[in-house]
């Protein structure tokens, strides 16, 4: 098993231990806050689950600062938790960074493993719909966007698994 991340995180992924409580996940985010940071990224996998060798979990989840101190975490990967303990997903949900600029929106996504043509992309609203069901690899995300925008502006790109969505704002 290997992790990464800029501070020691566990390698479990249940959020509970990786903050060990509420207070664990506050001094983070006061820790981001302090260095003038906007977001922490933590990561790992698990090799053999089930005792399958080559059966591999990815998992990870990254603490994003907002506006005004609020905060949010974004999970991604293919572990979920479930009442039976961890499962393994044939979806993962992708890293995936939303920026809210003067008259649009961009959305970055790593797709590693995956062609262009696999992608299927929809936005409703302020909400961006991504799936891309590669020979290998699946993703899947439903992601909120900071503004409402016009579908039929959408721009995208991708190049060497990282695809770029552009979309204008809707007007208020």
């Amino acid at each position: 098993m290997k992790k990464k991340g800029p501070h020691d995180a566990p390698a479990d992924f249940g959020l509970g231990e990786v903050f060990r409580g509420i207070g664990g996940f506050l001094d983070l985010v006061a820790r981001l806050a302090e260095e003038g940071k906007s977001e922490a990224r933590y990561s790992g996998e698990l090799q053999n689950i089930k005792g399958i060798k080559g059966l591999k979990g990815v998992y990870g989840f990254t603490v994003k600062l907002g506006p005004g101190g609020g905060s949010r975490v974004e999970p991604f990967g293919n572990l979920r938790r479930e009442e039976e303990g961890q499962a393994l997903a044939d979806v993962r949900e992708p890293i995936i960074d939303v920026f809210d600029e003067d008259d649009t929106v961009v959305v970055v996504a790593e797709l590693p493993g995956v062609e262009e043509n696999d992608i299927d992309i929809s936005v409703s609203g302020d909400t961006l719909f991504l799936r891309a069901l590669g020979k290998d690899r699946k993703y899947s995300k439903k992601t909120p966007l900071p503004a409402s925008t016009i579908g039929s502006t959408m721009k995208s790109s991708f190049k060497n698994g990282i695809l770029e969505v552009v979309l204008k704002k809707a007007r208020e």
